[in-house]
């Protein structure tokens, strides 16, 4: 009769989708709440009816889901930049090749290999700097 009593209540929890309250979310969204509900799944998946089991291994994982989405996890794992994420566009894959444009400008700019300058004509003077400090 227990058994029977939670299949039907598992069913009425997957189908009607109920919220979870937000100490339950907060408390399922820590890695010791995933272990516990991952692992209380489990014993009813050994110890109990394989229909029972079954059902709540899928309360587990909406439980888990739910409660990632409802704290904000969910979000923050799907659009938080990684290491990975940061350095996909630099892939192979989206380098391109060496144009036509980069040619021809590579061919008409001048090349300067000497390095030889020129002492200039002038002298640079300042103007009044009305007894401003130097920098």
């Amino acid at each position: 009769m227990p058994q029977f009593l939670l299949v039907v209540l598992f069913i009425i929890y997957l189908v009607l989708g109920y919220p979870l309250p937000d100490s339950a979310a907060n408390f399922i969204d820590t890695m010791p709440g995933k272990i516990i509900v991952s692992s209380a799944a489990l014993f009813m998946f050994a110890y109990s009816n394989p229909a029972l089991g079954v059902l709540s291994l899928l309360v587990a994982y909406q439980m888990i889901s739910s409660a990632s989405i409802k704290t904000g996890m969910a979000a923050l794992k799907e659009y938080y930049p990684t290491e990975e994420k940061k350095w996909s566009p630099f892939t192979p894959t989206h380098q391109f090749p060496y144009t036509l444009e980069q040619e021809m400008v590579k061919k008409m700019t001048p090349q300067k290999t000497n390095t030889d300058y020129v002492k200039p004509s002038y002298k640079p003077m300042l103007e009044d700097t009305y007894d401003d400090e130097k920098v």
